[in-house]
């Protein structure tokens, strides 16, 4: 792959994660004016930003913080919420395998929610192995600076906005998942799997530390997978007959 290649999949990557980027953009000005208004030094946030660059497990933690939670309670309770990434990564896996170790963990490292769905629209047109990281990386590294600068935003402007977070701009984010999932519902067992997760969701949404957003995920998994084995046992039928 020449440089020029590697450069125009870069920028590629960015494109396409510019409609995310906006609606990233208001939820790390809240998360800044949050901690400003918070326990912790403006400092802590900006680097919990940088270390941490996972949305909604820092406003999590930023509240369990503020209602001085134990280090395990908020260790435990942000690692539930990030467990999704796991599913994440189980999808990506065949089409970044073939990388070197040290791109595999900066991909790793920049993967959100907003970058998976990048990632897996243009992954999927491709045979696993055939696409280098270029693409990947533009759209985790312009995620990962915008959430930079905008929670910066917050932290430097957003206490002269008292009760910013009052006026529904994290609406943004909402509207963000929704341009996220709807597309990808092309099948029945897609939409299968997303009512199944969203009516978990909401029902079960007052189960501790998070456990029930968790428990939505992995039961839509679950009848995603069940309404695609007999589609799979189809396509393998199909192969054998055709020897």
């Amino acid at each position: 792959m020449t440089p020029t290649h590697r450069f125009r999949e870069f920028i590629a990557g960015v494109r396409d994660t510019i409609p995310m980027l906006i609606g990233a953009a208001p939820f790390g000005v809240i998360f800044g004016t949050l901690v400003t208004s918070g326990p912790l030094h403006l400092l802590h946030g900006q680097l919990m930003s940088l270390t941490v660059f996972a949305g909604s497990a820092q406003f999590i933690a930023l509240g369990l913080i503020a209602g001085h939670a134990s280090l395990a309670v908020i260790w435990a309770t942000t690692l539930v919420v990030n467990l999704r990434h796991l599913l994440y990564s189980a999808t990506l896996a065949p089409y970044v395998a073939h990388l070197p170790k040290r791109w595999r963990w900066a991909l790793g490292g920049l993967l959100t929610d907003e970058v998976f769905a990048v990632a897996w629209a243009h992954y999927r047109l491709h045979p696993a192995g055939a696409v280098g990281p270029y693409y990947f990386f533009g759209s985790g590294l312009s995620m990962y600076l915008n959430w930079q600068i905008f929670t910066l935003a917050g932290l430097l402007f957003g206490a002269a906005f008292p009760g910013l977070q009052s006026l529904g701009l994290d609406f943004a984010m909402v509207a963000t998942f929704i341009a996220i999932v709807v597309p990808q519902l092309v099948a029945l067992r897609y939409i299968a799997a997303a009512v199944t997760a969203g009516a978990l969701a909401f029902f079960w949404q007052t189960w501790p530390f998070k456990l029930g957003l968790l428990g939505a995920v992995f039961a839509g998994v679950a009848v995603g997978v069940l309404l695609s084995r007999p589609r799979a046992r189809r396509h393998s039928t199909s192969r054998e007959m055709s020897r």
